[in-house]
């Protein structure tokens, strides 16, 4: 459901939780700012072997307007957040990927297609993809009532 002027962008984040906690303890952080204009609806976590990547995760990432996902240096080896990026995608969920730490090589998480961009970590980009993708799903809906 895309967002509108009163309800903000609802988003999950998928972040490496062993490595990349503190980039999502930022990014939420951020989403609490006034005029962020995204809220956080859900995000990884680390999982129980009976329930890797359950309905739970699938639940909140199909109901997310979208999902960001937090690339550190570790993304690729994260099975966590390859599985994330797999339920969204089979989900229809659009995704961002966000390139986490400025000083270091950041990773593609595994599933990423060649195609998918990584956008650098400032408000103006990260206001800028979500606007986007939301006004694309705003069309997708409308076109799909039509």
């Amino acid at each position: 459901m895309p967002a509108t002027a009163t309800r903000p962008v609802g988003v999950f984040v998928s972040f490496d939780p062993e490595h990349d906690r503190d980039l999502y303890e930022r990014l939420l952080g951020e989403s609490q700012a006034p005029g962020s204009g995204f809220a956080v609806c859900g995000s990884s976590r680390v999982a129980t072997p009976t329930d890797f990547f359950g309905e739970g995760a699938r639940a909140e990432i199909r109901d997310a307007d979208l999902m960001i996902v937090l690339c550190g240096e570790h993304t690729e080896a994260s099975m966590i957040v390859s599985g994330e990026l797999r339920i969204a995608r089979q989900e229809g969920t659009a995704c961002i990927l966000v390139w986490g730490r400025r000083e270091a090589m950041c990773a593609r998480p595994r599933g990423a297609e060649p195609n998918d961009a990584m956008y650098g970590w400032t408000d103006e980009i990260l206001r800028q993809r979500i606007d986007f993708l939301s006004r694309m799903a705003a069309r997708e809906v409308s076109a799909a009532a039509d």
